[in-house]
């Protein structure tokens, strides 16, 4: 039995031997005598597989299961109250404690791209008379609506498009033009708006 060295030398031998079967004895003892031995491994390439899209409902879809209805009995008024007062505070943190020293134009623009869940609107123009005068908490906002809880328990589904909004809080008061914010909340958060001092329905 092979002992120290040469044991060590026949195992490597027999190591190159079956890791390389191709190649001869001598090019296997060639290399052993430039001290450099290179073992390459070949691995097989795994096929990626094709990831699924987690796919979302579709606008049908969404209808039929009412995912955005808000059910008779959760529509009075009183019940949104607490989520407007965490609106407030949420625009006071946001425009940084809303100081009576604060810049009008900064204020307005911190709100064009605010969260308007929660906000308390008055219609005050319109193309359509019989929508002046809304007024409410917002419930939702889409790309194209608002839907709004009235203090008679009424919900009404206001189009942004050719209706000004009065929104106020803590003595500021801000106009959205409805046909200028047709985005969705989402959206708007990234949206690059210029504040301008009038606008046409």
């Amino acid at each position: 039995q092979l002992q120290g060295p040469e044991e060590a030398k026949a195992f490597v031998s027999a190591f190159l031997k079956r890791s390389m079967p191709k190649m001869k004895d001598e090019a296997i003892q060639d290399m052993l005598t430039r001290k450099a031995v290179v073992l390459e491994h070949y691995s097989k390439k795994r096929k990626k597989g094709k990831r699924k899209k987690t796919k979302g409902f579709t606008a049908k879809e969404r209808r039929e299961l009412r995912l955005f209805e808000i059910e008779p009995e959760q529509r009075r008024y009183a019940l949104y109250l607490p989520l407007h007062e965490l609106w407030k505070q949420y625009i006071r943190d946001l425009c940084y404690g809303l100081k009576p020293d604060a810049q009008p134009q900064m204020v307005q623009g911190k709100l064009l791209k605010a969260d308007l869940h929660g906000a308390i609107v008055t219609v005050t123009k319109s193309k359509c008379p019989s929508y002046v005068g809304i007024t409410g908490i917002i419930l939702q906002e889409m790309k194209y609506v608002f839907k709004i809880i009235t203090k008679e328990d009424k919900l009404k589904v206001v189009p942004k498009l050719n209706n000004v909004f009065r929104l106020e809080i803590d003595g500021f008061i801000s106009y959205i033009y409805g046909s200028k914010f047709q985005f969705r909340a989402s959206e708007r958060s990234a949206k690059k708006f210029k504040l301008k001092g009038t606008i046409d329905l």
